[in-house]
């Protein structure tokens, strides 16, 4: 299997992939040269930089993923409607104004499109992005709804000089949610010097703009005085997450089991880790970056810092890509549960091991040896 390299594109050999197979079996939309309904968001390509096509994505469905987990939608429920879900795409430049309504509106906005051909099956795996299974090329497009502009929103995209880490970071903390910050920034809306950008790229930038913003706070947070262990589960994603007493530091050891969606017969273990500042894109790519802003969430919320390590446990049962929103929501939700507190290092080794049924996982982490052998001002508290 070479799934992670190939994402449908038949590298393995087999007449049909079967991931793509599974959606293909759920795209019942008929192939339709006209829509007009609920568009909840805009979508950029990045192929061919900066000469980009994106257009609205068409769905009677919100696209907003706590949703989906909150209304206890399965694997098989989110991939009927991705199956569903409608990708217009054209040269972004005429369409762009209506795009930005879609992009600053908090609700979704009814739209009229026409194709210049019926729309169809035009499936691709990213593992960043929700994957959408029909694509059409616009002819044109229509915003009929005025959209709905939280005043946070209005008031950042209104100030041209204002950074655009520094944009995600003040309408994070105005309680606009990531999901919406990336679409403004795919549409250009943030920034001092604006331009539309790749959907994928946009979720990963605002998931580290937002992060890097409060891991400056946390580290002038006094540090936890106990160690604790968080864990959940969603999609056959196990996220376990390992808080110890320190200064910032934050690892995370991806695990994805034999015959998962991205290994083969053997297991894939990745490892990367960062002190206050991230050299380089990490190896894990945006599932590194969603699970340090669930984290740094908490641990600005409870004014705390910590040294954090992240374990994520991937099995066979995922067999769809839906996103690297499934690790933020399901660290979110680990963060929200009350963790199991350690007495020692050893302890919450073997509890992460136990709750991630990986226990083996120590012996990958470079983390761990530092904590148990270096000395800190932290160890003379007392």
């Amino acid at each position: 299997m070479m799934c992670a390299t190939c994402k449908g594109k038949g590298m393995c050999g087999l007449p049909q992939c079967p991931v793509l197979k599974r959606f293909h079996a759920q795209a019942r939309t008929a192939p339709v040269r006209e829509f007009m309904g609920y568009s909840p968001s805009l979508f950029i390509g990045s192929y061919g930089y900066p000469r980009v096509a994106g257009g609205p994505l068409l769905i009677d469905d919100a696209d907003n993923p706590p949703s989906w987990v909150a209304s206890g939608l399965g694997i098989e429920d989110i991939v009927d409607i991705r199956a569903r879900t409608i990708r217009g795409m054209s040269h972004v430049t005429p369409y762009l104004p209506a795009l930005q309504e879609l992009a600053i509106s908090s609700i979704p906005l009814d739209v009229e499109v026409r194709f210049t051909r019926p729309v169809s099956f035009d499936l691709t795996f990213d593992g960043t992005v929700a994957p959408v299974g029909l694509s059409g090329s616009l002819e044109r497009m229509k915003v009929i709804d005025n959209p709905k502009v939280d005043p946070s929103v209005d008031r950042v995209i209104s100030d041209t000089d204002l950074g655009a880490m520094g944009a995600c970071s003040e309408l994070h903390q105005s309680g606009i949610d990531v999901y919406q910050i990336s679409g403004l920034m795919s549409g250009g809306l943030i920034g001092r010097r604006r331009k539309v950008v790749p959907t994928r790229w946009s979720i990963t930038a605002v998931d580290d703009s937002v992060s890097i913003a409060l891991k400056q706070k946390i580290a002038r947070y006094s540090s936890i005085d106990h160690i604790r262990v968080f864990s959940n589960d969603l999609y056959a994603n196990r996220i376990i997450v390992v808080l110890l007493p320190g200064d910032w530091r934050y690892e995370m050891i991806e695990r994805w089991g034999p015959r998962s969606l991205w290994s083969g017969e053997k297991e894939s273990i990745t490892v990367d880790r960062e002190g206050m500042k991230k050299k380089g894109y990490s190896p894990i790519s945006g599932a590194y970056y969603s699970a340090r802003l669930a984290v740094a969430e908490y641990l600005e919320a409870t004014r705390q810092c910590a040294r954090v390590i992240v374990i994520r446990n991937v099995s066979a049962d995922y067999w769809a890509p839906l996103g690297t929103w499934v690790i933020r929501e399901v660290a979110r939700g680990a963060m929200n549960k009350p963790g199991i507190p350690c007495e020692t290092v050893d302890e919450a080794v073997t509890i992460a091991g136990m709750a991630s049924g990986f226990p083996g996982w120590g012996s990958y982490s470079t983390l761990l040896p530092e904590i148990r052998n270096q000395r800190t001002l932290f160890d003379f508290r007392f």
